[in-house]
């Protein structure tokens, strides 16, 4: 029985060994995930088939990468592991709140001060996921080298493993990467959430913003705030706050598209070729 699953789940991580109730949460597309309500608190699972657990695994770290360098809230990472065939993630459950007049400033402001802590290579040591696809993380000294060989390559080789792409569409990225150098300004890497999108953060009841579904990197961090950008949701006021406290280089919104080639080919692997002509869009624009 699921509950028997929740039970040895709650036992591993916490010191409560007995579930009063739970119900599914629905909003995520890759895992089954559900709050378990005690006698004490509630807590939030989500959990796949055993093959999966390397997902949790770095989604772990990942969370806790960002507790350790962000000021934004993150959810409480309680542990992971595998029972029987269920590979499951165990979290603080976290009540949903409203955001107040000054959210999108202290989002703003906060995502700022976590892009100044940098690095001095891009990518990370160890290997992730953007959604279910595998995210290579290997250093390199430069973010162009680093966007071709670590985000956009591993992509293209895949779609057209799919046959989502055709050998017209790599012909026209051969021509980008040449330029890419010197369309993007130099800056040292940030560490950035690497999945910012509006689906990948709550507000929390003290409407503050909460941090969730990360795939942390360090990179330039005008991919985490292009990103942001992709399909909407952010409110001007968080990129004025933004502004304030680590101004961006001019002429971002021109790069934006360059940026967004990646999470528009993760899409295109993830969920087909409509996401292929504002691709192409920008590939027309800058070839």
């Amino acid at each position: 029985m699921i509950e028997d699953f929740f039970n040895m789940a709650l036992l591993a991580h916490t010191e409560e060994c007995k579930l009063e109730s739970w119900k599914p949460v629905g909003g995520g597309c890759i895992h089954k995930a559900a709050t378990l309500q005690t006698k004490n608190h509630p807590y939030f699972i989500k959990w796949n088939h055993s093959r999966e657990i390397d997902l949790f695994l770095t989604e772990e770290k990942g969370l806790k990468l960002l507790n350790d360098h962000s000021e934004i809230r993150v959810p409480c990472v309680l542990g992971h592991g595998q029972i029987e065939e269920k590979a499951y993630l165990l979290l603080e459950w976290i009540e949903s709140g409203y955001p107040s007049d000054s959210f999108w400033v202290i989002f703003g402001k906060s995502l700022a001060k976590l892009h100044q802590h940098d690095h001095n290579y891009f990518g990370l040591n160890y290997d992730n996921y953007i959604g279910r696809l595998h995210q290579s993380n290997n250093h390199y000294e430069t973010w162009h080298s680093f966007f071709i060989t670590e985000r956009l390559e591993p992509q293209l080789r895949l779609a057209l493993s799919k046959k989502l792409i055709d050998t017209n569409v790599i012909s026209l990225f051969e021509k980008l990467f040449p330029k890419l150098e010197n369309l993007i300004p130099r800056e040292r890497p940030s560490l950035l959430h690497g999945d910012l999108w509006s689906g990948n953060f709550l507000v929390d009841q003290n409407s503050l913003p909460v941090l969730i579904d990360p795939a942390v990197h360090y990179c330039h961090r005008e991919t985490e705030l292009a990103f942001t950008r992709l399909f909407g949701g952010f409110d001007e006021k968080f990129y004025h706050a933004y502004d304030e406290v680590f101004p961006l280089e001019i002429g971002f919104e021109d790069r934006i598209d360059i940026h967004n080639l990646y999470p528009l080919l993760v899409h295109v692997n993830l969920f087909g070729s409509s996401y292929l002509s504002g691709i192409k869009q920008t590939l027309r624009r800058f070839t």
